[in-house]
């Protein structure tokens, strides 16, 4: 990708290097801790992850909104908090640059419709982190919280991707972003609303083909801003085959084998990898919302 010299976001917010009030795993539970790691391979979302947290461990974690403890109000780290790492600079500052492209390809696509982006806030964060959809950990991956509008993600994610799934490549990367912010355009345009499980109360085989269809409409939302970005010649040769790799790399099919569990389409919340290869694929050639529709996916 050719970011060096592009803008970078005003919406990046960096809490590395922060000390939570309250440990990032409450009560020392092994099993919730297990079933945590489990689910996470199993591309559960946040808020799943932490309501198993509560009623294995009997913590005090809230999906509902942060508890009282929240990061110091002068905007620094504590004294004696460890400091971003070095190596993440450059990281960090890439992840703006894509942000910020994000935010200029989905105004003007809002702007078509009569309609104004309002651009979610890029939280970077080391370890745990709490939002407004509760207390989030590196070990659930990246994550959007709708309620605060805001995009969560530890950088060392990235290690995990290159070096665990062996999707590499900074455009990788950024299909990672770009997911997220997928997220984000279906929260604004009412989608999530309406097909999130937590929001209609469906449970087991048809909540998770809700979250099929919402995480694969997500993939193709990031391919639309591909295609956009491809329009803008930000992207090198080889960037979309990085995208392509990085979808199917995450596939729920591709990570039960890795964690030698039964292939089970009905337990899947993201998609099989040529699922999410195909929606990504799907957006980049076509770079429209309307092309997107994935209500068909996972029923």
């Amino acid at each position: 990708m050719k970011w060096q010299d592009l803008p970078r976001s005003e919406n990046v917010e960096d809490r590395r290097g922060f000390r939570l009030g309250r440990p990032a795993v409450v009560g020392g539970s092994g099993v919730a801790l297990l079933v945590v790691l489990f689910m996470t391979l199993c591309g559960a979302d946040p808020s799943q992850l932490l309501r198993i947290l509560q009623e294995l461990d009997g913590s005090s974690v809230s999906v509902d909104g942060p508890t009282d403890a929240e990061y110091p109000s002068s905007g620094v780290p504590e004294s004696g908090a460890p400091a971003a790492p070095a190596g993440d600079d450059q990281l960090a500052d890439f992840v703006s640059v894509v942000l910020a492209d994000t935010e200029k390809t989905w105004s003007g696509l809002f702007a078509q419709s009569g309609e104004r982006y309002r651009p979610p806030r890029l939280v970077l964060f080391t370890d745990a982190v709490d939002s407004a959809c509760g207390l989030g950990s590196s070990a659930m991956g990246p994550f959007y919280c709708p309620a605060d509008e805001k995009l969560y993600i530890d950088l060392g994610f990235y290690d995990e991707l290159r070096d665990r799934f062996g999707a590499t490549g900074d455009f990788a990367q950024a299909y990672v972003i770009a997911h997220e912010v997928g997220h984000h355009v279906q929260n604004l345009l009412g989608i999530q609303e309406r097909m999130a499980p937590m929001g209609n109360m469906r449970r087991g085989a048809a909540a998770n083909a809700d979250s099929v269809r919402l995480e694969l409409q997500a993939d193709c939302l990031a391919g639309v801003w591909a295609h956009h970005a491809n329009r803008s010649d930000l992207l090198d040769p080889g960037d979309i085959d990085e995208g392509l790799r990085a979808a199917a790399a995450i596939g729920d099919d591709r990570i039960q084998r890795m964690s030698h569990v039964s292939v089970s389409p009905e337990s899947w919340t993201h998609g099989s990898s040529a699922q999410r290869a195909r929606w990504f694929r799907q957006g980049f050639e076509n770079g429209s919302v309307s092309q997107c529709d994935t209500s068909a996916e996972g029923s």
